[in-house]
């Protein structure tokens, strides 16, 4: 058998967030072996079969499962016109073999139409019997609708789409089932609000080296270089553009949050902003749980040419100034003339002698 999926708590959002309330990974899992706390997920091994779907609705690949080498398969596909993927529990054959058809997100979907590769997916008619089959059918079908999603939007409609296939008498359940699927969608699934939140992002946020996800390299691997028009953005694929409305108290939390790098801060001896990149973000929303006066959203659609900016995406652009009561530098958010920390001394002294 081989090992249960590893955990690597840098990378999830619930570490990264001790306020996250992301279970996408307990979700996906059919044996009900993932539980969660504020420092991540844990697997019970008992429960475990290594359908790797874990990894499959992680956006930032906090599970990492042996059966799902994702770079290897993509090794396997180099210099070929087609290339079959089966599932293991049917049993069938393929130039590889992967724990569940769910498991292959949309992203090497994706990849692997836009670089003209035609796949044959094996084993789907086996879904009904097999005891992660409604999960990982569910999954598969996010993940042809993001594939498919992204071939148009990138005007590549016509890629060689992925084939399903099975064996004679096997049945055809087919792999889309909306009500389950609405399970993993990004916006649906999960509303990101800091407004019932204890205030204290300092405590709440766990800062680490940002990281880049396989799904996201590979999407902008495919990504035109000049591109007109926009793309919706939906939970089949790792994609988001972060909006700023009004209340940024200029907090940082959500850039220290931010597993990908996707927000960041830039500062200056004047100057302090806050920047996005688009080709960095993977959707996963932490940012929006850690923002507390709720500033930041998703957006519905982003401009295709976003897809290549390198440079970060100003957000927002704030002066800093002096304080008048103790000199130091401070961000200003508005007109104020005293930094936090004076400002919140004087309304205390106020309140104690009136």
């Amino acid at each position: 058998m081989n090992p249960v999926p590893q955990f690597r708590r840098e990378r999830c959002t619930r570490y990264r967030y001790r306020y996250s309330a992301c279970d996408r990974c307990r979700e996906a899992c059919p044996q009900g072996a993932v539980s969660l706390s504020d420092e991540g997920a844990v697997i019970d091994p008992a429960l475990c079969q290594n359908c790797a779907l874990c990894a499959a609705a992680c956006p930032t690949e906090a599970w990492n499962a042996e059966g799902l080498p994702r770079i290897d398969l993509l090794k396997q596909t180099l210099g070929r016109a087609a290339f079959s993927f089966a599932c293991t529990p049917s049993q069938e054959e393929g130039d590889a073999r992967v724990p569940c058809l769910g498991a292959l997100d949309a992203s090497l979907l994706a990849y692997l139409a836009g670089r003209g590769v035609s796949v044959e997916l094996k084993g789907s008619g086996h879904c009904g019997d097999c005891p992660h089959g409604a999960r990982g059918a569910a999954l598969l079908g996010l993940a042809l609708e993001g594939s498919a999603w992204l071939g148009d939007a990138l005007g590549n409609g016509d890629w060689p789409p992925p084939v399903l296939a099975w064996k004679e008498g096997r049945g055809e359940a087919p792999p889309v089932d909306s009500a389950r699927r609405q399970l993993f969608r990004r916006f649906a699934g999960h509303v990101f609000t800091g407004a019932e939140q204890d205030p204290a992002p300092l405590k709440a946020v766990r800062v680490a080296a940002p990281l880049s996800t396989v799904r996201r390299e590979l999407v902008q691997a495919i990504w035109p270089a000049e591109g007109e028009g926009e793309i919706a953005l939906d939970g089949s694929l790792p994609l988001a553009e972060i909006r700023l409305g009004p209340g940024c108290n200029a907090c940082e939390a959500c850039a220290r949050a931010c597993p990908t790098g996707a927000l960041a801060i830039r500062e200056g001896q004047r100057r302090w902003e806050l920047r996005f990149q688009f080709s960095r973000c993977v959707g996963c929303g932490v940012c929006l749980e850690a923002c507390q006066p709720d500033a930041l959203s998703f957006a519905d659609k982003a401009p295709l040419a976003l897809g290549r900016v390198k440079d970060g995406v100003l957000l927002q652009g704030l002066d800093k100034r002096r304080c008048g009561r103790c000199d130091r530098l401070f961000i200003a958010t508005g007109k104020e003339g005293f930094c936090p920390t004076c400002d919140g001394d004087g309304q205390d002294m106020a309140a104690i002698f009136g």
